[in-house]
């Protein structure tokens, strides 16, 4: 694509990687065949090229306009076009740049900032938590848009607080995440419990908080950067081996979302003097937890095989022959382009576990806080969603899946239990 900068963009560090970007796109329009809002919405503007028309023309120094800026916002960033791009445009990229330019320059209704800035510092603050209570406690009362996204109170779960104290030699870090403790507890716990089962021993440093995916989506990209470099600050020391036990050997994400924002950290600091050589360390050692777990089959195999020879009959409530149904997030599959290796691990310990046989590719509409800011398509996405995983048969009795937003987005839908993958792994080889 021919690109001709207007001299506010031309040579800045911004103005460079876009157009190297849009150099790349050839207009052939494959994207639009995997993007979520253009399947449902039909025009061309609400899918990854004619959003490419839209930033291109913004940087040629078109002045972007309300509508530019509704027809950025609708966009997932699921990165399903980048899987499907035949020459490799980086569209995530390029939108993040594309937003923060258009909002610049275009004012926000007041409606839109407040709810930005709630999300923002809500889902990121310390009284999330007793926040999510209080929001369970009043929920009847909650009107119906807000009652979806808030799951009702359920029992304690015993084992959420089940963390294990044996130390290993072989360490990682782990990242909590800013909603996931609040909201989903066992995850993290069963996390550390798989990994001390294979000899690993999960490290979680004081100061680390949320990736920086909510303030950077959010709008606000110094503050996600900030969150960034706060998290880096919090890791260095083991990432560096400055600790009395040495250096880890990988920083590990149970939620595919904190992933793929980790993982780029390297990108998002590359400008920054103090912190570029560090992020791009820490998103090198940065590991999805599929991708670890994948090394260390051979134990945990071992101690799944000890635990049928005593048993001596599979678990009833997930015996073979009784299906789960695997949602991938697009945050695994299209951003970190992660496929299989979760399944295969389901497998491995006898589960029957199979993908939609439809859109397995298709975001669920969760989208981080797009559920919240942009409800309507984000409905649509998730009842077109669980209509394709329900329809593997026999039906499922779990759906599963790596990312806490995909989780709880999934389940404001169906009475299916939906749970991330890694909490029946550890059920399993608990034995």
């Amino acid at each position: 694509m021919q690109t001709n900068l207007s001299p506010e963009f031309a040579g800045t560090p911004d103005g460079l990687e876009a157009e190297a970007i849009l150099r790349k796109c050839v207009h052939c329009g494959f994207c639009t065949a995997t993007c979520p809002t253009y399947q449902l919405l039909g025009d061309e503007l609400d899918g990854p090229r004619g959003r490419i028309y839209l930033m291109k023309q913004v940087l040629e120094g078109q002045a972007p306009t309300r509508a530019t800026q509704v027809h950025l916002d609708r966009c997932l960033t699921c990165r399903n076009c980048e899987s499907t791009c035949p020459s490799g445009v980086e569209y995530g990229n390029l939108v993040d740049i594309g937003r923060r330019i258009v909002d610049a320059k275009v004012d926000r209704p007041l409606g839109e900032r407040t709810k930005r800035w709630l999300l923002r510092e809500g889902l990121t603050s310390p009284l999330f938590a007793p926040a999510l209570k209080l929001g369970q406690a009043m929920r009847p009362l909650l009107p119906k848009s807000l009652k979806a996204k808030v799951e009702p109170k359920g029992a304690p779960d015993a084992h959420a607080g089940l963390w294990p104290q044996r130390t290993h030699a072989r360490k990682v870090l782990m990242l909590m995440g800013c909603v996931q403790p609040a909201m989903k507890p066992n995850i993290n716990a069963a996390t550390a419990r798989v990994l001390d089962l294979a000899g690993v021993q999960t490290i979680v440093p004081d100061g680390a908080g949320c990736c920086g995916a909510v303030r950077s989506h959010g709008g606000d990209h110094d503050g996600g950067l900030d969150d960034m470099r706060r998290n880096i600050d919090a890791w260095w020391p083991w990432v560096a081996g400055l600790t009395d036990a040495g250096a880890v050997e990988a920083i590990v994400m149970n939620a595919s979302g904190c992933g793929v924002t980790v993982k780029d950290y390297g990108h998002a600091l590359a400008r920054d003097p103090d912190y570029a050589e560090k992020a791009a360390r820490v998103s090198a050692l940065t590991r999805d937890l599929s991708e670890l777990l994948d090394g260390l089959m051979p134990a945990l195999l071992a101690h799944w095989q000890g635990v049928r020879e005593r048993r001596g009959t599979a678990a009833p409530e997930h015996a073979p022959g009784v299906p789960l149904v695997f949602h991938p997030p697009c945050t695994l599959q299209h951003g970190q382009q992660l496929r299989g290796g979760v399944e295969r691990m389901l497998t491995a310990l006898d589960f029957d576990v199979r993908l939609a046989a439809t859109e397995s590719h298709l975001c669920c509409g969760s989208a981080g806080t797009y559920s919240v800011l942009q409800p309507e398509i984000a409905t649509q996405l998730r009842d077109r969603k669980l209509a394709a995983l329900s329809a593997a048969q026999p039906g499922p009795r779990a759906i599963v899946s790596a990312n806490i937003g995909c989780i709880s987005h999934l389940q404001s839908g169906t009475a299916t239990p939906v749970r991330h993958w890694i909490e029946l792994v550890d059920e399993r080889l608990a034995g």
